[in-house]
This record gives C-alpha cells, sequence and structure tokens, in this order.
C-alpha cells in the first residue's frame, strides 16, 4: 500500500485521482489551489496560473504535466514559464526570500484571509 492510500484510509479520505488536479482550500489561509501527485509520490499544493521563470527562484519553480503529475524544474530555461507551490506562497509559512513575485503573491493571499 503506497503511502498516499496509507494517509487516506487512516483520515478517511478518499485519495486524489492524480491524472486530474483536485481542487483544495488551505487551511493556514484559505486560498484556493490544485493538489497533484509530485513525480516521487508526494502531493504538492499547486497554485492556479504561469510565471515566467525568470523572476521564480530556482527551487521554487514547478510544471503540471499532461497526465496531471508535478515536476519540479530546477533550473528552467528562463523565457519559460512556470507555476509555483502554494507552500511558498502562503502567509501561514516562513515567508520567501529575494523573490519579490512570491511574496507579492503571498501579500494577496494574507490580505484575502483577513
Amino acid at each position: 500500500m503506497t503511502e498516499a492510500v496509507t494517509r487516506a484510509a487512516r483520515t478517511g479520505r478518499a485519495v486524489p485521482d492524480a491524472r486530474s488536479p483536485s481542487p483544495a482550500t488551505c487551511g493556514a489561509c484559505g486560498a484556493d489551489a490544485d493538489w497533484h501527485r509530485t513525480v516521487r509520490g508526494r502531493w504538492v499544493m499547486i497554485e492556479p496560473g504561469e510565471l515566467p521563470t525568470r523572476v521564480v527562484p530556482a527551487g521554487s519553480r514547478w510544471r503540471v504535466a499532461g497526465d496531471g503529475t508535478a515536476v519540479n524544474l530546477g533550473p528552467a530555461v528562463p523565457s519559460d514559464t512556470c507555476r509555483v507551490s502554494h507552500f511558498d506562497v502562503c502567509p501561514g509559512r516562513p515567508a520567501p526570500t529575494g523573490a519579490p513575485v512570491l511574496l507579492a503573491l503571498r501579500r494577496g493571499h494574507a490580505r484575502r484571509a483577513t
């Protein structure tokens, strides 16, 4: 049994289908995002919309593949676009450093949460 299936059995929740996004609302700030399975079998909340990779730090760049799998892009080509994890912009978590666009997204979530 996989970790996700075991966790779902303990909590009584169904395991989301990895082929399509699973809409969610963050419990810390109330923002909407989608759960996607990563290539390592874990789950990550991905923010809606895309950003230019040149404004997003290398470790925070994500792409959602056609099968719904979230892939961390690392140092992708700066002319490309990417998505970001909600965990990088949630006001309920430590603020990101050195990334003005992530701080702006975080401030937007904080305004909506109040």
